[in-house]
């Protein structure tokens, strides 16, 4: 005789997403309601610590009465055990509670990785998001992903983890060089084509002006964050809707592994694996173009050095995608602008011609 026994466990973590200027106040705030000023770590992006150190250090210890500071390299090849592991070291012999606080201060690699150590440290600390990057603010900070990358694939070791608040201070953007700008992009214009494809060209009268931070641009990045805030309202722990979001990440995915994970940047390989999906989707009857993203190819042509070329190698690395299902590769394409569906794709032969063209457009 077998006994039931129901267990009831939300995920599911409230938290606030502050988005403006000068957003110290609001920090200092938050963290004089929630924790002890005994002890925070600070996680943080080597070249944000070149750039912003002073202001970084002067916030916390407002408030904090010691304050650990680890820094993270630049570039995608931060994403790893071997950087996790390290900071897991340092924040265990540094000494902290489950009530200290892990702000991490950078763009979506320091965040991702931050993100997975705060899951690991004690099993748990609270996570804070500053994030410095618009790609950061519009996407990796916002929805609990964390982890690192793994020699088989993208992100395929990590956890959901939910920061406790994310403070988007576009201050940080006055330091941004224009090729992140531009990386950053490809997330909004990822928005537009599963949501909203009045973003399309609300992005493409900004990226006439200076790239710099402005009223119009803290609304896009305040629809952007919005926009993926519902959805993940929706979907925590994308069992379903969630998967949306990957829309060209697939791809994009493949490009970046076959590339050489730092050879090519998370959004230039995003915008391209978009394309990609846009065409396919043209290809099964959709009524969609890539017209859309005319404005913007010219940006992503002038800093992409190159793309691998190697379809074979491509469709081998879109096998270990970690949305794989029954060795069927998912992909996110469209049925119009705003309506995305799962497309299984088991012949990977099919996507020959897509790749074919989607690499011609970068030539």
């Amino acid at each position: 005789m077998s006994h039931n026994i129901q267990v009831d466990i939300s995920y599911e973590q409230d938290y606030q997403i502050r988005v403006g200027q000068g957003l110290q106040k609001e920090f200092l705030s938050f963290c004089a309601d929630r924790y002890t000023p005994d002890k925070i770590v600070v996680v943080i992006d080597e070249k944000v610590q070149r750039l912003h150190e002073r202001k970084v250090q002067v916030l916390c210890e407002e408030y904090f009465q010691d304050v650990l500071t680890l820094t993270v390299p630049e570039g995608e090849a931060s994403k790893s055990m071997e950087q996790w592991k390290r900071l897991v070291d340092q924040i265990l012999e540094y000494g902290v509670e489950r009530n200290t606080p892990l702000l991490a201060v950078g763009g979506g690699v320091t965040g991702d990785l931050a993100g997975y150590v705060a899951s690991s440290v004690l099993r748990g600390i609270p996570l804070l998001h500053m994030p410095t990057t618009l790609l950061a603010m519009v996407d990796s900070s916002i929805g609990g992903k964390t982890g690192v990358n793994h020699s088989t694939g993208k992100n395929l070791v990590g956890a959901f983890n939910q920061p406790e608040a994310v403070f988007m201070d576009l201050d940080f953007l006055q330091t941004l060089e224009q090729t992140e700008w531009i990386t950053g992009m490809a997330e909004i214009l990822k928005y537009g084509a599963i949501r909203d494809p009045d973003i399309f060209g609300k992005l493409a009268e900004l990226v006439k002006q200076p790239l710099e931070p402005s009223e119009e641009w803290q609304q896009v990045i305040s629809q952007s964050a919005q926009i993926k805030t519902d959805i993940v309202q929706e979907d925590t722990l994308e069992a379903g809707k969630r998967a949306y979001l990957n829309f060209g990440h697939t791809f994009g995915h493949a490009l970046e592994k076959v590339a050489g994970y730092g050879s090519l940047a998370h959004g230039e390989a995003v915008f391209a694996g978009m394309i990609a999906a846009t065409y396919y989707s043209k290809q099964l009857g959709a009524p969609v173009d890539d017209i859309q993203f005319e404005a913007f190819l010219p940006l992503y042509k002038r800093q992409i050095q190159a793309l691998p070329t190697n379809i074979q190698a491509l469709n081998t690395a879109m096998r270990t995608d970690k949305k794989v299902k029954n060795n069927t590769v998912q992909l996110v394409l469209l049925k119009e602008w705003a309506s995305p569906y799962i497309q299984p794709c088991n012949d990977l032969s099919k996507l020959e011609k897509v790749w074919q063209y989607t690499l011609s457009q970068f030539t």
